[in-house]
């Protein structure tokens, strides 16, 4: 099944994510190598692909999981999360239409 990982980042997150990037970015090719993701990425602070030091406010994950404990497991130990960049972190069950 597919889940939709919506984290929210905490303020002037921008340090931690450039240097919880790599093992981040890391981690979502391994789910794309392996067939598993749908689209990944983060909100920009401001109306602008690169919102320079703005930063960003979060980030999303559609993914498939085996269920929801193993795609609670994957979120529990990203490299943002250990970083401390993100606030809070919601898993929801995701039903593709298109």
């Amino acid at each position: 099944m597919l889940y939709a990982i919506m984290a929210t980042d905490i303020e002037n997150s921008l340090s931690l994510r450039q240097q919880a990037r790599p093992a981040h970015l890391a981690r979502l090719q391994q789910l794309r190598d392996e067939g598993r993701l749908i689209i990944a990425g983060p909100f920009p602070a401001v109306d602008n692909d690169d919102p320079s030091v703005a930063g960003f406010t979060g980030s999303l994950i559609v993914a498939e999981f085996a269920d929801f404990s193993s795609a609670q497991r994957w979120a529990d130990a990203d490299p943002y999360v250990e970083a401390g960049v993100y606030a809070n972190v919601i898993i929801k069950p995701f039903k593709q239409v298109f």
